[in-house]
């Protein structure tokens, strides 16, 4: 399998980890978006709307959009879930993660960031305040019911979700002092192998400079 991604993407970070968490591994086909690399014919025939990750399978066959990924590896290769079995946990695990994939992710993304400048909108202020804003109502969330991660005491679709966004309110300066078991959750999660693997500085396309 083939995975069209860019190292910082938050959507091809948790794809990443979803794979390694199901032992699967995949080629890295890097897709630059700060040099527009998305918006080519070739990708653009992958992906209609020019966003990474896309998951090419053995048979030519392609997925998009990050937690459509996952809930296809779920299905088939169910071990270990993603979801959990149990309905309303594993309701609980989507809504989380939703928060981060529909209601703070999309804000802050490179498209959104660049057209707010473009309208002279002070981007890292507006990221800072759209992270902030959905973080606290994570955590708020997540608190009834949250063990070592934030749906009990095994990773979940919303751990997956949370790991990259934290990473991205570090960039935008957000203060975490108070969000205290996000951060307890992905210091859970950075002990694991599959989320050390996913991280964006072990990637072929990573920039360190």
């Amino acid at each position: 399998m083939k995975l069209y991604a860019y190292w910082r993407s938050s959507a091809s970070w948790r794809t990443r980890i979803a794979l390694h968490l199901k032992g699967l591994e995949v080629d890295i086909v890097p897709v630059n978006l700060l040099e527009g690399a998305q918006k080519g014919d070739d990708h653009r025939a992958r992906s209609p709307m020019a966003q990474v990750p896309v998951l090419e399978l053995d048979d030519g066959t392609q997925l998009t959009q990050s937690l459509a990924i996952v809930r296809w590896l779920d299905q088939v290769r169910p071990a270990p879930p993603l979801v959990p079995r149990d309905p309303l946990q594993g309701a609980r695990a989507w809504a989380l993660a939703e928060v981060v994939n529909a209601g703070i992710q999309p804000l802050q993304n490179l498209t959104v960031l660049q057209r707010l400048a473009a309208c002279g909108v002070d981007r890292k202020e507006w990221g800072a305040t759209v992270i902030r804003d959905g973080l606290v109502a994570l955590q708020s969330l997540a608190e009834p019911h949250a063990g070592q991660f934030l749906v009990g005491d095994a990773p979940s679709v919303a751990d997956l979700c949370l790991v990259p966004q934290l990473y991205n309110a570090r960039r935008f300066d957000v203060d975490l002092s108070d969000l205290s078991l996000l951060t307890r959750v992905e210091a859970h999660c950075e002990a694991l192998d599959a989320f050390q693997r996913a991280h964006p500085d072990q990637q072929p396309d990573a920039v360190t400079s």
